[in-house]
């Protein structure tokens, strides 16, 4: 049984965002994931921790926290800060909406999570912060007379 956690934290600068990556990456591989998983995963990721850097703390840098945990094939990620939170969860999960038009952003971050992890939750109180849950159940692939099988 693969069951294992993992938390680091680290300021909320744009160049953080692959760092967020690169430790996810690191701590989901031992699950084996193909590299379509990773990549979803990863995106995942990148949306959730720019969101708090880009709306969790205007004008100030603060702590983003990312804590994994591995339960046999399924991977669960929370990102979390101590921002300013959301004012309305469902609206801002509305693909398109954005509250930094000025910034040039899509406002799909919400959607392209939902879309590559099977389950997304998010909880915010004003001016206590968000923290975003994510699960992906990882695949586990066999090879069998020179095919793979699932």
């Amino acid at each position: 049984m693969n069951n294992n956690e993992m938390k680091v934290e680290f300021l909320s600068r744009s160049v953080n965002e692959g760092f967020a990556r690169a430790v996810v990456s690191s701590f989901v591989s031992q699950l084996d994931p193909t590299i379509e998983e990773l990549s979803d995963i990863k995106t995942a990721v990148s949306e959730a921790v720019t969101n708090s850097i880009i709306h969790a703390y205007p004008n100030v840098e603060g702590k983003i926290t990312v804590k994994g945990r591995l339960v046999e094939n399924e991977v669960e990620l929370e990102i979390s800060d101590n921002g300013v939170g959301i004012e309305n969860v469902e609206k801002a999960k509305e693909p398109l909406f954005t509250t930094k038009g000025n910034l040039e952003r899509s406002g799909m971050g919400f959607a392209i999570m939902e879309n590559f992890m099977d389950e997304l939750n998010v909880e915010s109180i004003l001016g206590l912060g968000t923290k975003i849950t994510m699960k992906k159940k990882i695949k586990k692939y066999a090879f069998d007379n020179n095919k793979f099988c699932k």
